[in-house]
């Protein structure tokens, strides 16, 4: 059966106000239900892609954006991403984002992850206690902290708050993830368990995640993008790109040469 595309990007430009070019004519398909990397080096334009997919651009000194980014739904219908007119709000219910360090809110364990749908109007108690439960189960989270849901989030350590962050996305039930670097201050323990739970919710969201190296890429691709200096070098399934690039500077960097 074929792959469905989730986003479509074509020849998408990204200048900011300094001059600098941070993306050069990227043109990238992301399959739907599946993780995608994006690596390579500091710099090279994996987290702006990111930022483009939910807009958090509109927030920074960018003159110029070109191209076009499509967001797909399951009936085929797309939303242009671009465009101006365009709900932001509601996009960014549909694509959620997770940083590399966990921001939890000055709240309850249970608040941070029914905050954001009360202010979407949610206002039933058990449509909103199951959201945490699932939310919880789906980032790992549950058994540990299923007794103390009104205990303060910030008591929670870093590896639960960051699973804490991804929870709450989840609790919204978008359609794409993008996690920046979400391991990239945790132990190997609390590592190991973000790596396995993006393994089960890829059946149900379509995740896009930028690594904190190139062994956690490898770990977890389906699908792999090497950025460098803002071009998109190579596309691949994980496998393959991690082993056999077609490209030499993916290889070079893939082995350590540079980076």
């Amino acid at each position: 059966m074929k792959t469905k595309n989730k986003i479509i990007t074509e020849h998408l430009v990204l200048q900011y106000s300094d001059g600098t070019e941070s993306l050069k004519d990227i043109s990238l398909n992301i399959p739907e239900n599946s993780i995608s990397v994006l690596f390579g080096p500091a710099g090279g334009g994996k987290s702006t892609y990111l930022r483009v997919l939910n807009r958090l651009n509109d927030l920074a000194n960018v003159t110029k954006v070109a191209g076009k980014v499509q967001l797909c739904s399951e009936s085929g219908d797309c939303l242009d991403i671009l465009d101006p007119n365009l709900d932001v709000t509601s996009l960014r219910r549909r694509v959620g984002m997770v940083f590399a360090r966990p921001v939890v809110l000055p709240m309850s364990i249970r608040q941070n992850l029914t905050y954001g749908l009360e202010i979407a109007g949610e206002r039933n108690r058990n449509r909103l206690n199951e959201a945490v439960e699932r939310s919880l189960k789906q980032a790992a989270l549950w058994e540990e902290v299923q007794d103390r849901l009104d205990d303060p989030a910030v008591d929670l350590s870093g590896g639960q708050q960051q699973r804490l962050c991804i929870a709450r996305s989840l609790a919204l039930e978008p359609e794409v993830l993008l996690l920046d670097e979400p391991t990239s201050g945790l132990d190997p323990i609390s590592t190991g368990k973000v790596e396995a739970s993006l393994q089960e919710l890829k059946k149900s969201y379509t995740i896009i995640l930028v690594p904190h190296s190139v062994q956690q890429a490898a770990r977890a691709a389906d699908y792999a993008a090497f950025f460098l200096q803002g071009e998109l070098i190579e596309y691949a399934p994980g496998k393959k790109i991690f082993t056999n690039p077609a490209v030499q500077r993916t290889a070079d960097y893939v082995e350590g040469r540079f980076g």
